[in-house]
């Protein structure tokens, strides 16, 4: 059964599964291995169930013209744009630590103390908490497998939104 001739929906369907699936395993290993979310990884879990409830949708709605498939494309590929800039800054943290690790306030302090936008900004600047590589497959850190899902994730949406029939 080749995967490039799935309908529309089960492409769908089977990318927001893949979301749910990476997400647990964010969750799993966290409780089971005893691995820290840094406030990255939390938006690249949010990013993942963002990208997740589009692609469900999606295959939900499942429309049958060109216009709405491609509208769905476009929605996944918008979410799956803010994981890779999230997961793309993650890595290059790893790559490039600070020298000088300042481990900030945690996430949930900054939740309650600070506005959308100052916590995002903060988010996203990192901390020596961000440039740990705790876990490691095929040798590549957790950030850079949610960066090569985010891609092909993307990828595969674009396929099924913009494929002739």
């Amino acid at each position: 059964m080749n995967p490039f001739r799935w309908s529309f929906r089960f492409q769908m369907l089977s990318a927001a599964t893949i979301c749910l699936a990476l997400i647990g395993f964010a969750i799993y290993s966290q409780f089971a291995w005893g691995l820290k979310p840094c406030p990255l990884c939390i938006f690249q879990r949010i990013a993942f169930a963002a990208l997740g409830l589009v692609l469900l949708l999606a295959g939900l709605h499942a429309p049958r013209g060109p216009a709405g498939r491609r509208t769905w494309g476009v929605l996944a590929l918008a979410a799956a744009m803010a994981g890779i800039g999230v997961a793309a800054r993650h890595v290059w943290l790893q790559m490039f630590p600070p020298e000088i690790p300042a481990c900030g306030a945690p996430f949930a302090f900054m939740r309650e103390t600070m506005d959308t936008p100052g916590l995002i900004r903060q988010v996203l600047i990192g901390t020596g908490d961000c440039g740990a590589v705790d876990w490691t497959f095929l040798g590549l850190s957790m950030p850079w497998w949610s960066l090569v899902w985010f891609v092909v994730l993307a990828a595969w949406a674009l396929f099924a939104a913009f494929r002739r029939r």
